[in-house]
């Protein structure tokens, strides 16, 4: 296993199922505190410097890290793929020792998650999965953020999830399962989270005693839900397989304004964006008052400067 490679005091972000709850509550609650009253004068990442080593597209990702970073008195050093001697063959792990002898953590968008273990294996400072192929944990942060918000107690709500079993998804389910909020997903067969991670998720709702609920037929998974949140059925990475997936999803899994009509009366429509209009989610449901898909973008930033202080400021 990686982490018998990793000096486990250096902490990393890499997936949910990594962190604790406790740490989990407290980058939410900070998250919180720096959005409702500012960020610090101090500058307490001053001197810090983040690389960013990009493989796919990015605009929320990549804006709020930078602008968060800044806010937060440190620097970013945005890496193209193509611009580093990655591109030319380098080895991942190669890079990641270089790069923890000039900066204070490394953030990576890839293709494929054993590479943000490689560069874990550099085990001198913290690595961040900004989205892999199986994870995006900076987007479960922000979206429980969200929630909380408009909640304000995690455990008196359910959200419901409608789609791609994706790296989203995946991460929702784990931030949802630790942190005892109630969850149900209508995926279709052979779309869905592999069998490990639903197990180990369920085992985690168990003990926090809230309920985690698979349906093939989007109806039941939205009945009593505050929230009801999709992503897109094509994600990058899988544009070969485009047809064959819009043939799956649509009609049945679009979030539509008669499928919104199930869950509770004021329920909330979160997307992590971008989104494909007309397929995942109807225009009406997406630039409807029950939309959170902003809140869900400026949250973004507020836990990703939540998260670089837990994991670099003293």
């Amino acid at each position: 296993m990686w982490e018998q490679h990793v000096d486990m005091a250096v902490k990393h972000f890499l997936s949910i199922s990594e962190q604790s709850a406790e740490d989990l509550r407290k980058i939410l609650n900070l998250a919180l505190r720096l959005k409702r009253k500012g960020y610090p004068a101090g500058s307490p990442l001053r001197k810090k410097v983040v690389a960013m080593i990009f493989q796919k597209p990015s605009t929320r990702t990549r804006v709020s890290i930078q602008s968060a970073i800044a806010r937060l008195g440190g620097e970013s050093l945005y890496l193209g793929y193509s611009e580093l001697q990655l591109g030319r063959g380098e080895t991942v792990l190669d890079t990641g020792r270089v790069l923890a002898r000039y900066v204070d953590a490394i953030v990576a968008r890839v293709f494929k998650h054993d590479d943000l273990l490689e560069l874990a294996r550099n085990g001198r400072i913290p690595v961040i999965n900004a989205l892999s192929d199986r994870h995006h944990p900076l987007q479960a942060l922000a979206d429980v953020m969200t929630i909380w918000e408009k909640a304000r107690n995690l455990r008196s709500v359910k959200v419901a999830y409608v789609g791609d079993g994706s790296n989203v998804a995946i991460s929702l389910l784990q931030i949802c399962a630790k942190l005892g909020v109630n969850i149900s997903l209508a995926i279709p067969e052979g779309y869905r989270p592999d069998k490990a991670i639903l197990r180990e998720a369920g085992e985690w709702a168990e003990k926090n005693k809230s309920t985690l609920e698979i349906y093939d037929d989007p109806v039941k998974a939205v009945e009593e839900a505050d929230f009801v949140y999709t992503d897109v059925f094509v994600s990058m990475g899988s544009e070969e397989e485009r047809e064959k997936r819009l043939s799956v999803f649509l009609p049945k899994y679009q979030v539509n304004a008669g499928l919104l009509s199930k869950a509770k009366k004021n329920a909330y429509f979160m997307h992590c964006m971008p989104m494909h209009l007309g397929e995942e989610v109807t225009p009406e449901v997406a630039y409807s008052t029950a939309s959170l898909i902003y809140e869900q973008a400026e949250n973004r930033m507020h836990t990703f400067a939540a998260l670089a202080l837990h994991l670099l400021a003293k």
